[in-house]
């Protein structure tokens, strides 16, 4: 029982800082709700401590009467999610509408729960429940500006998509229970192996599955609400959506398929996943090179981002899940640097296309830096973290002789480095009439840009002893 209660304690403490902010914005005067921001990075700064030490002393095995695994991969993704959280919190304090609503840091804080317990959830029960305390939140934080219709837009969008997504999803849920009689996801397995499920009706339930998962993860062909969603809602909020929401999507995605429709049946689902990864970096890299708008760009290059992702997934090996894990961390850090950037844009100059980036390089030097670092390490260029993690997910689909799709995935990196240098030729190349004038950075912005630009540094140039906790992470499935 207190290891059950030692290794949730981030869990209790994301509970127990809503609660805080809830009392706080309900005491506070309208002018003092702007420190709400500062408690709830704070408050997770403190939590994402715990977590690092939780994912350093892992014990394994299953806790909470079997509805949670606690072993280093979930640890390794919780992590992962509540450092994008407190990045994203950080970000919307600089935005007008939601830097003051308390409302908003503890929609955020309880998505992160439902995040984390999807990280670590061992039961369908458990994990139908934290997707939907994930989803439900992130709806109401896509369409939070009532006043701005596009933002409305993108929560309604988001809302039914989400919802189709979740149905479908369900009812692969429902036959598994159905014919094996288990919800534990280790339980389905074992029946599965043993014949329980007949074939026809374990590769539907498969099929299902996927759908509820590749909706979290935007990837083709359930991508289609990514870049109207990411466009409409409040940059802050598409940051933490893209970042967060992917990665425990992934974490989920990873768990499920290779704990209960395993390497042995894997034939049957690795082929659709195969075609998945393929459209996803294909598609989304092609449709990101008209973009005019930047976050709609962005948009389409995290559907693509999610095609290199899934290499590793196909790869069902330690190394390819280890270098799933290890993408996704570069990717979080990565794209939560290119969303400040947009932010701190956007509050000036009040637009989000990509033509008002021109002169950027003269009007904010680091700002303009940090898109620079941001961008090259989206593209895969050295010596950035997001060179190694592709160089990592390739090797991995390599290693199980899937040559081509490396290739494939070498080619559509090449397309997606053109798209980038696109933005960075208007900042840097580009002139402005009022690039003489100073960009102001608040000091939450300062934070962000400095840590997310140190991270895309540090774990590039010393990958290794990172790689290692994600190989030792991956063994949690092995």
């Amino acid at each position: 029982m207190f290891f059950d209660l030692q290794f949730i304690l981030p869990e209790i403490g994301l509970l127990g800082l809503a609660g805080v902010v809830i009392g706080l914005d309900m005491s506070l005067r309208r002018e003092a709700r702007r420190s709400l921001g500062w408690v709830t990075a704070a408050g997770l700064a403190v939590l994402l401590g715990v977590a690092v030490w939780s994912a350093l002393h892992p014990a394994g095995g299953d806790i909470v009467g079997g509805m949670l695994r606690a072993d280093t991969l979930a640890a390794s993704f919780r992590v992962i999610i509540i450092a994008a959280a407190m990045l994203s919190v950080l970000l919307a304090m600089g935005v007008e509408g939601l830097a003051d609503r308390g409302e908003v840091y503890a929609l955020m804080l309880v998505a992160t729960l439902g995040m984390c317990l999807m990280a670590a959830a061992g039961d369908l029960v458990m994990l139908y429940l934290a997707i939907e305390t994930t989803s439900i939140p992130l709806y109401l934080l896509a369409g939070y500006l009532k006043h701005d219709t596009r933002s409305t837009e993108a929560g309604l969008k988001y809302f039914l998509f989400g919802a189709a997504a979740s149905t479908v999803m369900l009812y692969g849920f429902s036959l598994l229970f159905g014919f094996t009689g288990e919800t534990r996801l280790a339980g389905v397995a074992q029946s599965i192996a043993a014949g329980a499920m007949p074939r026809v009706l374990w590769v539907a339930a498969a099929m299902l599955v996927l759908v509820g998962f590749g909706f979290k993860v935007s990837a083709v062909p359930l991508h289609f609400w990514t870049p109207d969603v990411y466009e409409g809602a409040p940059t802050p909020i598409t940051a933490f959506i893209s970042t967060a929401s992917k990665a425990a999507g992934f974490a989920v995605l990873m768990r499920v398929m290779l704990t209960v429709f395993t390497p042995a049946v894997a034939p049957y689902w690795v082929g659709v996943v195969v075609a998945m990864s393929v459209a996803s970096m294909t598609l989304g890299n092609v449709l990101a090179l008209t973009q005019k708008n930047i976050k709609r760009l962005l948009a389409y290059s995290s559907i693509a981002h999610a095609g290199y992702a899934l290499i590793g997934l196909v790869a069902l090996s330690p190394l390819g899940v280890a270098s799933t894990l290890f993408y996704l961390g570069a990717y979080v850090i990565t794209n939560l640097a290119a969303f400040a950037v947009v932010i701190v844009v956007a509050r000036i100059v009040g637009s989000d296309d990509i033509a008002q980036f021109a002169g950027l390089s003269r009007r904010a030097p680091m700002v303009a830096l940090a898109l620079l670092i941001g961008l090259l390490s989206l593209a895969g260029m050295p010596p950035f973290v997001g060179f190694v993690a592709k160089v990592f997910v390739f090797a991995a689909a390599v290693q199980r002789g899937y040559i081509w799709l490396a290739i494939v995935g070498v080619l559509n990196s090449i397309v997606g480095l053109y798209y980038y240098l696109i933005v960075l030729k208007i900042v840097y190349l580009y002139r402005s009439e009022n690039e003489a004038q100073p960009l102001p950075v608040t000091a939450p912005y300062k934070w962000v840009l400095g840590l997310t630009m140190f991270g895309i540094l540090a774990l590039g140039i010393l990958s290794g002893p990172w790689f290692d906790w994600a190989i030792r992470a991956a063994g949690s499935l092995y």
